[in-house]
């Protein structure tokens, strides 16, 4: 019996009982109904932290490195690579093993902060069958989730997502938007996902509205010759974000992988948004492991929104609140340099059984609601407006 493929689960010492199976080890869930009345408790928090809820938005973003599905439909070398018979050996078993891992970090974050997120944004998932897996075969089936997902030109096949919940949130728009290079063409890399939500059921005649975009830009592999793809997709989001604006969507978070470190430079054209990843990054902080040293890629992006005084979040003037999660389960030791790092699915050609060479990122909002007044009425939603692809 191999343990040392799964991840530590964090409902070990719970009444949940956690059966190993052999080859590869897969996580099986006993004692539904118990399940069942742990999450709901998780669902609905404190009274107090209830009636907070009207004023939060809670965003979740996390580079799942590698999360393709385990069918071989012959659409990219990755998509062959990983599958049961291709060089990874990527069966059913092992990447239901990844949901359950998934999902158990989602029920985790609720743990820590006191309900599930609203928004959880993700990079390097194959396609929208393994978000529809994700939910359906985990504990997050309990829960009403959405999916925003589209097919991007990345060579490798791998795209960004969104799962929103939908008892909470309404979308009027979901859109992927290319990146273009100098040249006008489109680049082979990443789409951004912008997501428009409204809040349902907002105490009128308030309006609790969002916009959301999910980026995964172009990596350094090519060293400094590759930095003009990097100040492509920076200058891609700052349009989007113009032009969000210009429609009335004044409230927007931008989260992804940057692959860049939160103090570069190229940040700089985001003027109009607020860095929230820079005071970590200061602190020596980090998503990813480097020869031995912490590195901040995964980042939050924020318009500017006046806390209401009664939020008790970060310092006067700001609403926002980011944190690096760190969940016992999803590290192992460093063998090489010294204290821990992310517990990865492979190392090379070897199943690891972990879920992604990066950690989590965490953001808690809380913030007044618009009036009506406040709203610009008219082009509020970017569907068919042509600042998509």
């Amino acid at each position: 019996m191999r343990l040392d493929a799964v991840p530590r689960p964090f409902f070990a010492n719970s009444r949940v009982k956690l059966v190993y199976t052999d080859n590869p080890p897969e996580l099986c869930w006993m004692k539904k109904k118990i399940a069942g009345w742990m999450l709901a408790g998780l669902l609905s928090g404190a009274p107090a932290m209830a009636a907070h809820q009207a004023d939060t938005l809670d965003v979740l973003f996390w580079n799942l490195e590698n999360f393709f599905d385990y069918r071989d439909q012959g659409t990219s070398e990755s998509d062959a690579e990983f599958s049961g018979r291709g060089l990874r050996h990527w069966t059913k078993k092992r990447f239901l093993t990844k949901c359950n891992a998934v999902a158990k970090t989602l029920l985790w974050t609720a743990g820590q902060t006191g309900r599930m997120p609203d928004v959880v944004a993700v990079a390097e998932v194959e396609n929208r069958f393994v978000l529809k897996q994700l939910l359906r075969e985990t504990a997050l089936r309990k829960q009403p989730w959405g999916i925003a997902h589209y097919e991007s030109p990345d060579h490798r096949g791998i795209d960004v997502g969104l799962l929103w919940r939908t008892d909470r949130w309404d979308t009027v728009c979901t859109r992927a938007c290319h990146v273009f290079g100098p040249d006008g063409a489109v680049l082979p890399t990443r789409d951004i996902l912008l997501v428009q939500l409204q809040r349902r059921a907002a105490p009128a005649p308030a309006v609790d509205r969002w916009a959301i975009l999910v980026n995964h830009h172009p990596s350094k592999y090519g060293g400094s010759s590759s930095a003009w793809r990097r100040e492509s997709a920076v200058d891609r989001l700052r349009e989007l974000c113009d032009s969000l604006r210009a429609a009335g969507w004044s409230r927007i978070v931008a989260t992804g992988d940057f692959n860049d470190t939160a103090d570069a430079p190229l940040f700089q054209r985001l003027d109009a948004l607020e860095n929230l990843a820079l005071p970590l990054a200061a602190r020596g902080q980090g998503t990813i492991r480097f020869n031995g040293r912490w590195e901040l890629i995964d980042l939050f992006f924020l318009s500017n929104v006046p806390a209401p005084a009664s939020s008790g979040l970060a310092s006067p003037g700001s609403a926002a609140r980011m944190t690096i999660l760190h969940p016992p389960f999803l590290t192992e030791r460093d063998k090489t340099h010294s204290g821990e790092k992310p517990r990865r699915t492979y190392i090379g050609p070897r199943y690891n059984g972990g879920v992604s060479d990066h950690r989590p990122i965490h953001l808690r909002l809380c913030y007044p609601s618009l009036a009506l007044d406040q709203v610009q009425q008219g082009g509020v939603s970017f569907c068919g407006q042509g600042y998509g692809k």
